[in-house]
């Protein structure tokens, strides 16, 4: 069985019996019990925090030790094979039919007769073991599952069907994820650092809050193809070319934003007026700009010569020897 769904038949027995024990003694079921030796009791965090938010504590049955759990064997086993027999030649064509079948011959069985003593097992219950049940608490609990992930450089967290952010001052840390089938909660020594509604369906892109951003991501998300013209503008007409060539190039202008921002870094480090030259240089060579050979005439200060001096000074293209068509024919003049 499951962990999810060993504590989702607790959380059911609860409101059913209307009430929790004060004493939850299980099996020593992996999905229950770490480990239980006469020395320690290791109890999986998930269970643990069940029994904590019902107010009850986890007191495993001895290993190898049916006596301790025989009567409630006999009962599960009489209660199962009673009903599962009733129903063995009945067909049904969804979970909810099935259920409300089981739900029905469960209350027919709790309302029968003993056979040795007055009343039932509904009334037996209501007499001698309601009054020791706890109350319940406002709502259910929620099963949760938790895991730990390192936090990579993208600090994003997965789910195992989407993923979603945390502060990205945690890269390189390891964190507590708990999962629940509405949230997503993120740990970071015993503190919630993160929490996120969980999606259901598959997400192409990841879920990301923008406080969990660093700066530069942050404004990175805020640039539109209209902010980077306004700016290549205000340097020249040939960064503005440039700047549309990198938001054209692509099938959306997002395809082209982040050579702008390397465009804008560049004017930082090499000042505006050198990378308007540099574009006037790379455009009067190709009409498809690169961020790549921008930089290198930025590097190499070609961008401080003249056009006229840059194109006089290069060595012309030589196509080498070209042979003509007497040359294979045969018969021809030999070399």
């Amino acid at each position: 069985m499951q962990q999810g769904t060993f504590i989702r038949c607790h959380v059911h027995a609860y409101s059913y019996f209307g009430g929790t024990t004060r004493i939850l003694r299980p099996d020593n079921l992996k999905a229950g019990i770490t480990k239980n030796t006469r020395y320690e009791t290791l109890i999986p965090r998930a269970y643990q925090e069940m029994a904590n938010y019902y107010n009850t504590a986890i007191v495993p049955a001895r290993v190898r030790a049916p006596q301790d759990k025989g009567h409630i064997e006999d009962s599960v086993k009489y209660a199962s094979t009673w009903i599962l027999a009733a129903l063995r030649n009945c067909h049904f064509f969804s979970f909810s039919e099935a259920k409300k079948a089981v739900a029905e011959k469960l209350e027919e069985l709790n309302s029968r007769s003993f056979e040795k003593r007055a009343g039932n097992r509904r009334t037996a219950f209501n007499k001698e073991e309601r009054e020791f049940m706890q109350p319940l608490p406002d709502h259910p609990y929620e099963p949760a599952v938790w895991s730990t992930a390192k936090v990579q450089n993208d600090y994003l967290i997965s789910d195992g069907r989407n993923k979603y952010s945390v502060p990205y001052d945690l890269i390189g840390e390891n964190v507590d994820i708990r999962t629940t089938e509405e949230t997503v909660e993120v740990f970071f020594k015993g503190n919630r650092i993160a929490t996120h509604v969980r999606h259901k369906n598959h997400e192409k892109d990841p879920i990301v809050i923008k406080d969990h951003m660093p700066l530069a991501h942050e404004k990175y998300l805020e640039y539109t193809p209209e902010d980077f013209t306004a700016w290549a503008r205000s340097v020249g007409d040939f960064t503005e070319k440039t700047i549309a060539c990198f938001l054209h190039a692509g099938k959306v202008p997002e395809q082209g934003y982040k050579y702008c921002v390397g465009l804008m870094k560049a004017a930082d480090r090499y000042t505006p007026h050198r990378v308007e030259n540099a574009c006037r240089r790379l455009l009067s060579a190709t009409n498809k700009p690169l961020l790549r050979n921008i930089i290198i005439i930025l590097k190499n200060g070609q961008d401080r010569l003249e056009i006229s001096h840059y194109e006089t000074s290069a060595r012309p293209r030589s196509h080498g020897i070209t042979r003509g068509v007497e040359a294979y024919r045969q018969g021809g003049d030999q070399w």
